[in-house]
């Protein structure tokens, strides 16, 4: 039986990268790891687009309610300077706030920054779609998706992204059904109760 096919919105805000002052390194950032890790069918939709509020706001609507993305991931202007307005554009369009994400992301980079307190990601949903907040820098988006491991494996801090797969099962509805997302244990392994595992849906050869 062939798989749901989940949708991704890849977002990434900068006013220079826009305006094609420097290569956007958001976006080729997210899609790399994103390959490496998901094992599920997905596609990807993607922006590139300048620190405006309103810009940001009306983006985020487009990709759930036109482009009925399951699971956006932004990246940039999540600091506190004045053109920083991502959390804000992000919170306008929310129906719920879901705050563990800044809050875990948060706990991961204070392991490498004192600076990570400055950060402000939100996560939120609207309608059926999980809309994350991540930092600006490709390192930074790596270490908060996946968390922090020993040199065995062993994980020290669970990434956000482990909490990802659970949270959009939740979305479900009766007559609007969620793609059942599986990742790459050895990256990243999402957590399921027992009563919510299935079995793999994917096309088996």
């Amino acid at each position: 039986m062939q798989a749901q096919l989940t949708r991704i919105g890849l977002v990434s805000i900068s006013d220079r990268a826009s305006q094609g002052v420097y290569e956007d390194k958001g976006i080729p950032s997210l899609s790399a790891w994103l390959e490496k890790t998901l094992i599920s069918p997905y596609e990807t939709v993607t922006r590139l687009i300048a620190d405006e509020q309103s810009v940001i706001s009306e983006t985020l609507r487009q990709l759930v309610d036109d482009a009925h993305c399951h699971l956006i991931l932004t990246t940039g202007g999540t600091g506190p300077a004045l053109r920083d307005v991502t959390p804000e554009a992000t919170l306008a369009i929310a129906d719920r706030e879901m705050p563990g994400f800044g809050e875990q992301m948060r706990q991961i980079s204070l392991r490498f920054v004192p600076t990570a307190i400055l950060s402000r990601q939100v996560a939120v949903i609207r309608k059926q779609c999980l809309i994350i907040n991540l930092p600006g820098q490709p390192k930074a988006i790596q270490e908060t998706l996946e968390g922090l491991k020993e040199a065995d494996g062993k994980v020290l801090v669970p990434g956000i992204f482990a909490a990802v797969p659970y949270c959009l099962d939740l979305l479900a509805t009766d007559s609007q059904p969620m793609p059942y997302l599986e990742t790459a244990e050895d990256i990243v392994k999402s957590f399921r109760p027992k009563s919510a595992l299935r079995p793999s849906p994917l096309v088996k050869e």
